[in-house]
């Protein structure tokens, strides 16, 4: 304890502030001069017209200029500004491409910083050459069309200028526009004036702005939209609500700018630890659409509500019969790098969106099962401890978590050899029972000589250097730190050799990597981060770069990892910070929340818009990580956690310890039924995940993306789909006695557990029971399950299968099943099964779907189907007739469907029909 002291007075000096949330230690708009400048414009004070419109290289390419600057000014009058280059690109499947940039020819004064290794660079290949522009006319001049996809087109308008994506044809309606309002604003690059000022303060700390100012601004509108989602991450409702308009009631931007909150509240616009520059809309009448501004640099977005602008509406360029939401979008330095996706539907737009970010990692199985995590478990004695009452009480668990106490004076990849002696051996026993560990890895490196890896940093020049040039030296958890260059190649790949065995002494293939505080964290920085005129690699600011330097850090530990195993194994790293292309490298959690109601209830809109955004692999801490919950909150939390994509526990050092036994024999009963339903569920969830790797359609999804006409699902965040087959909805209150639920469409819905029927389109009161939240089953949809409890998924493999089918009215009903070997890359190279089930007129069918690539025999799985679950069936049937085979399966009314009571007459259970689940067979209920 002694050698730490001195470290942890300074630090508390630092950290003091950042312990919890303090408003007046981060910068709101009107202490953030672009978005103060952004926010004062009125609509209409663009000036720049589109002239000089061409086709070249098969893109629209066109000049923005001020007005008073086209080719016909008067002798003697300056311009006000030099040409901005706008370029517009079609791609495959409805993307369409705009780029706005000053015009590199006229030598501005630096490149403006463009975020690399984010598109996908399959994405590129996709690209369509535009071969002919037409020009349509308009009451304010010329209008340049190229078709960009089937039914659209690309629209720019010359004076005023705007971009906009319609419906084929000159009378086709709005799907998506840029500058329909006039708010565009771009600040060119320039030479500083005498007596200029271009320094910025916040608090005790300047920003010295070598290049002045540089921020760009401009409003996007989204047509025959009722509401718009997207841009995390905040702790807000699912559908964005207003920031600007007639009765808002709060005036702060949604702000993207990754940092380091301590117990962030919830209901804030406030921007946390990852930046995703994507939205989506929807409505009843059209569907969807989205926009995606790739851009690095922090970024405010404001929703604009319904008379923002009325006084004003006569600068607008919109048919009075076409309804939208207006956004303004603003942003402190980079380029104009846009995406416009046509949608309709909302998953749809979802493919469109990953098709240029890339598609969510697959996750090895492990990685989808439970989690228990703390900061932290003390020694090995504690982790055997732990691990030991897990097998007492019978509860599974898959990973076992060590924070950053593990390490040898919180240098990563080290260990404290007085608490943990025998690290690879801890691991090994663990792996014997099918566990993993995973361990923490932070970017900031200890400033110590003797600490390998920082000698060696220093001595390459890896690190972000501070404005002066030096290395940037920062505060966090190990005291001085510094932080590595991560935008550089060559430091991402060096940094992906220290996760080797070699290198990472005392790892093994079970150990895994968790990387926290890369916003990146510094204890004495402004606003608890890196001062924005640090500098990296290429002599870039940190400004440019700030939301993605997380992202960085994550793909070189995922690297990492692959290479550990020679490019084998899938890796799995948990990661704080995100930017758009995080989903490629692995899972995201939603930071230090705290253990109260309206954080658990604020976890389901924040994990449905990571999903919308791309990220299916996120979860929220358990329990609350902050904070002691009392125990109905606890389970609650659970209950509803066991659904979550990522399902880890987790908890701060000063908490009191809260596994899952230590709460009274009655509720460890309740929190290990969660965790064994989310056992049960894996293999669908397997299913889901692998779905999202090739379509990037979320594991967990807002009801609407499943009912996408129905009205009152469009701002319910308190239920959600998982897939397209589970409806769960939590009980965020406490002491609870009913919950309502609505359920959607114009079919029967299944309660889970009991098996009973409810009317869709209907909102139902429910009693709320202790055991559990509701959770109902789709008409229509079959589940695949494994029932059997086992210590952790690992040893679940060969188990056989049970298959619950839920009836529509048409008694019909398909789902389906995907495997593999749950940890390799083989299925990339089609080893693989992956089946479709169909029930219709008494008959169920397997059938192969796997793709014409697929190579199944370098995957086999002899496991069974040993029960099927058939709800809705309401004859009595005697028997099943399994083919091939031509023999018969028990038939028997009445089990349950989730452990609990028993069900309804109308649930009938086909027993031992002995089945591979790899084969095509059919059982005919007679």
């Amino acid at each position: 304890m002694g050698r730490h002291l001195s470290t942890f007075l300074l630090l508390f000096l630092f950290t003091n502030s950042v312990f919890s949330w303090k408003k007046d230690e981060f910068r709101n708009c009107n202490q953030t001069p672009f978005c103060k400048r952004a926010r004062s414009r009125k609509p209409g004070s663009c000036s720049l017209i589109a002239y000089d419109v061409s086709i070249s290289d098969g893109d629209l390419v066109a000049k923005l200029i001020a007005k008073q600057s086209s080719e016909d000014i008067s002798e003697g009058q300056t311009r006000p500004t030099k040409p901005l280059v706008l370029t517009i690109s079609a791609y495959q499947d409805g993307v369409m491409r705009m780029k706005i940039d000053e015009d590199q020819s006229l030598s501005p004064r630096k490149k403006r910083f463009e975020v690399p290794d984010v598109i996908e660079p399959g994405f590129l290949n996709k690209k369509l050459w535009l071969q002919r522009l037409k020009e349509d006319k308009s009451e304010n001049g010329p209008m340049f069309v190229v078709y960009l996809s089937e039914g659209y087109e690309a629209v720019v308008r010359h004076d005023p200028f705007e971009v906009f994506v319609r419906e084929g044809g000159e009378n086709g309606k709005k799907v998506l526009s840029l500058n329909s309002n006039g708010l565009f604003d771009f600040e060119q690059l320039r030479e500083k004036e005498e007596g200029e000022d271009w320094h910025e303060n916040f608090r005790s700390h300047t920003d010295k702005r070598p290049y002045g100012s540089q921020s760009i601004s401009f409003d996007v509108s989204f047509y025959d939209a009722d509401f718009v989602y997207g841009i995390p991450e905040h702790a807000t409702s699912l559908a964005l609500n207003p920031t600007r308009g007639p009765g808002v009631e709060f005036s702060e931007p949604y702000r993207l700018f990754n940092l380091d909150v301590f117990e962030y509240v919830h209901d804030s616009p406030f921007g946390l630890y990852g930046s995703i520059p994507f939205m989506i809309s929807h409505g009843k009448s059209r569907g969807s659409s989205g926009f995606f501004w790739l851009n690095a640099a922090e970024m405010q977005i404001d929703v604009l509500g319904t008379g923002w602008n009325d006084e004003n509406s006569s600068v607008l360029m919109l048919p009075s019969d076409q309804k939208r939401v207006d956004t303004l979008w603003m942003s402190e330095a980079g380029v104009v790098d846009a995406f416009f996706f046509v949608g309709p539907g909302p998953k749809d737009v979802v493919r469109q969106y990953t098709s240029v970010t890339g598609a969510p990692a697959m996750p090895q199985l492990f990685a989808t099962a439970y989690h228990q995590c703390r900061w932290n478990y003390r020694d090995e004695e504690d982790v055997f401890n732990v691990d030991a009452k897990f097998d007492e009480h019978d509860i599974p668990y898959d990973v076992l978590w060590l924070d950053i106490e593990h390490t040898d004076g919180k240098k990563y990849f080290t260990w404290d050899r007085m608490l943990f002696p025998n690290p690879e051996e801890m691991q090994k026993k663990l792996a014997g029972k099918g566990r993993r560990m995973v361990t923490i890895v932070d970017p900031h490196i200890k400033r110590d000589d003797s600490y390998y890896i920082h000698k060696e940093a220093s001595e390459k020049g890896y690190y972000v250097r501070d404005s002066t040039g030096k290395d940037f030296d920062g505060w966090c958890w190990p005291g001085s730190s510094s932080y590595l260059d991560m935008l550089n190649p060559e430091i991402r790949s060096w940094w992906a050799e220290k996760f080797s065995y070699e290198n990472y002494v005392g790892s093994t293939p079970s150990l895994y990597i968790w990387n926290d505080m890369n916003e990146p964290s510094v204890f004495n920085g402004p606003e608890v981060t890196m001062p924005r005129d640090a500098l990296h690699y290429g002599d870039v600011e940190h400004r440019d770069l700030h939301n993605a330097y997380g992202y960085y850090f994550h793909m070189a530990t995922a690297n990492g990892l692959v290479k550990r195993g020679d490019g084998k194994d899938r890796p799995f790293v948990l990661s704080r910070a995100f930017f758009p292309g995080s989903q490629r490298h692995g899972a995201i959690w939603t930071g230090d929340n705290t253990a109260d109601w309206d954080q658990l209830r604020v976890s389901v809109p924040m994990l449905l818009t990571l999903g919308l955004t791309g990220i299916s692999f996120s979860g929220a801490d358990v329990g609350g990580f902050f904070g002691n919950p009392d125990t109905e909150l606890l389970v609650r939390w659970y209950q509803l956690g066991a659904y979550y994509p990522f399902f880890r526990a987790h908890a701060h050092h000063d908490t009191k310890r809260r596994e899952p036994w230590l709460f009274g024999e009655r509720n460890t009963e309740i929190i290990k039924e969660s965790i064994r339903v989310r056992y049960m569920l894996l293999p669908y969830y397997y299913t889901l995940f692998r779905e999202a790797n090739a379509s990037g359609i979320p594991v967990i999804r807002p009801l609407w993306m499943e009912f996408p006409t129905d009205e009152k699902t469009f701002s319910n965040d308190e239920a959600f789909m998982v897939g397209n087959s589970i409806l769960v909805q939590g009980i965020f209150t406490e002491r609870a006695k009913h919950v309502d639920v609505y359920l959607p469409g114009d079919q029967l819905w299944y309660d889970m557990k009991t098996g009973t029927a409810y009317k869709g389109g209907v909102t139902h009161k429910l009693e709320a029971l202790e055991e559990s939240i509701p959770s109902f089953q789709r008409a229509g949809t079959i589940i695949p399950r494994k029932d059997r409890s086992r210590r952790s998924s690992t040893q679940m493999e060969n188990d056989p299968y049970t298959l619950v089918i839920a009836l529509n009215s048409s008694k019909a009903a398909e789902g389906e099943l995907y495997i593999d070997d749950g940890k390799s890359f083989e299925f990339q190279q089609g080893a693989y099964i992956h089946r479709r089930f169909t029930f219709s007129n008494g008959k169920l069918t397997s059938t192969n779907i796997a793709s014409a690539t697929a190579a199944p025999h370098k995957f086999a799985s002899h496991c069974t189907i040993e029960r099927i679950i058939v709800v809705g069936l309401s004859p009595d049937p005697k028997t099943a007739l399994v083919e091939p085979g031509n023999h018969k399966a028990d038939v028997e009314r009445g089990p349950l469907l989730l452990r609990g009571g028993p069900g309804p007459s109308s649930v009938l259970t086909i027993r031992k029909p002995n089945v591979n689940i790899a084969d095509d067979w059919t059982i005919a209920i007679l």
